[in-house]
């Protein structure tokens, strides 16, 4: 689990049901390092409050009138905004987790999860990091990557050292740095580094796309 740091995470909830709204902001604002500034209940409201506020992290539902939170995700991070977007859904749809990838989300939690999952959930997407839901299988990673459209970026492998691409094939796996560390016989520092030097090279957003990027390249297959 995510330690809480010492800086105050501002959130921002957006969803169309006032109770799940309500349950989000009492378990949020419970916590000593997060605080939730806004809220709203469209996606269409959601780009007006985010642009206003300037939140740190975005709580994000995907079905809502007016606007989705996906096509609300794509708005907000259009011009190449560094705001962390999680989404929040009911819905195991695998299009739907399609989409919040392609729009640039950092992650993605269904509602069922414990709530400590999603405290940690906004710890680890306000870090830089991202998270998909544990019942996000590797197939369905794989399904996207063969959906999606596909980027020519398989030379960019050269330039990876042995290490580095060991460690992309750990975050295929789903592993966290720690785990990766410990898989490697590494220090964690050690695997920052790493992961960094990854997504520079490859010119990817993040581990999310790192994760994609694996298995569009055949660098690991679903199920490994």
């Amino acid at each position: 689990m995510t330690e809480p740091s010492n800086q105050v995470i501002r959130v921002v909830l957006v969803d169309d049901q006032a109770m799940i709204r309500a349950g989000f902001k009492l378990l949020i604002d419970n916590q000593p390092d997060f605080e939730v500034v806004g809220e709203a209940e469209t996606g269409a409201k959601a780009i007006d409050v985010v642009r206003r506020l300037q939140p740190d992290v975005v709580l994000m539902d995907v079905q809502m009138p007016d606007m989705d939170g996906i096509a609300a995700t794509e708005e907000l991070l259009r011009d190449g905004s560094q705001l962390k977007i999680l989404i929040v859904t009911t819905f195991q749809r695998d299009d739907y987790l399609f989409d919040a990838l392609r729009a640039g989300a950092s992650g993605f939690l269904l509602k069922t999860s414990p709530p400590e999952d999603l405290l940690d959930a906004i710890r680890v997407v306000n870090a830089g990091n991202s998270l998909l839901d544990p019942l996000v299988t590797g197939q369905v990673i794989a399904q996207f990557t063969n959906t999606g459209p596909g980027v020519a970026r398989s030379e960019r492998l050269d330039d990876l050292t042995d290490r580095e691409r060991e460690v992309l094939e750990q975050l295929a796996g789903g592993l966290s740095n720690a785990e990766i560390a410990e898989a490697l016989f590494v220090g964690e520092t050690t695997v920052k580094t790493h992961v960094s030097n990854v997504l520079s090279k490859l010119a990817l957003r993040d581990r999310v796309q790192a994760v994609v990027f694996a298995y569009e390249h055949g660098l690991v297959r679903p199920g490994e």
